[in-house]
């Protein structure tokens, strides 16, 4: 039996969950996103969510909402440490498991935005999304659609709908934002709709 994690600091505000890759190999186009929307996020009174890591756009993210002077809590599984290198100037959990990780980061959040990443964001991004096609949660969900990184990601959800696997009303489960201003704006509007904390997991 695993140990729990360690208590996660009172916050009294909202919080964001975000999920982007931890690649460095990545277009810098994303990288300087990911900065530009930790930073944001800080300044808007947001604390940020995320994966722990210290490389990648989880990393750019988290420094750039860190340097703004912003609350930050980082998740990261304890076989990840060097891998992703734990970005250990903000408030970090290290967990046992993937799944010990996404539950405390859908608990610590009130809504998500989701970042250009790769299989491991994909995946994030898909059970989310499937919780509330099952009506499970009403978090936001924001896609930062950063020079069209997620459109073959929508063409395959409207493929789902067309071919009779989806109604046609999953289209409306998630919001999609081509800047970073955008994703703040969907975020405050959110923030003021009554949905934020709706749970029935």
């Amino acid at each position: 039996m695993s140990a729990a994690p360690p208590p996660v600091q009172p916050f009294k505000g909202s919080s964001v969950c975000l999920f982007c890759g931890s690649s460095d190999a990545a277009d810098p186009v994303y990288t300087e996103a990911a900065t530009e929307f930790g930073r944001a996020a800080a300044q808007a009174g947001w604390r940020l969510v995320y994966g722990g890591g210290g490389v990648g756009l989880m990393g750019a993210s988290a420094r750039a909402a860190h340097e703004a002077g912003g609350r930050v809590l980082g998740v990261m599984p304890a076989f990840l440490r060097s891998r992703e290198r734990l970005f250990d100037e903000v408030e970090t959990l290290v967990v046992q498991t993937m799944h010990e990780r996404k539950q405390i980061m859908y608990d610590q959040s009130d809504a998500f935005v989701v970042a250009p990443g790769g299989i491991g964001t994909l995946e994030e991004v898909v059970e989310l999304l499937s919780w509330k096609r099952l009506d499970l949660h009403g978090k936001p969900v924001i896609f930062l659609n950063i020079d069209g990184f997620w459109d073959t990601f929508f063409a395959l959800m409207r493929h789902s709908v067309e071919t009779g696997f989806t109604p046609a009303s999953f289209l409306q489960a998630w919001v999609v934002c081509e800047t970073v201003a955008d994703a703040m704006g969907a975020l405050a509007a959110a923030g003021t709709s009554g949905d934020l904390k709706y749970d029935q997991r």
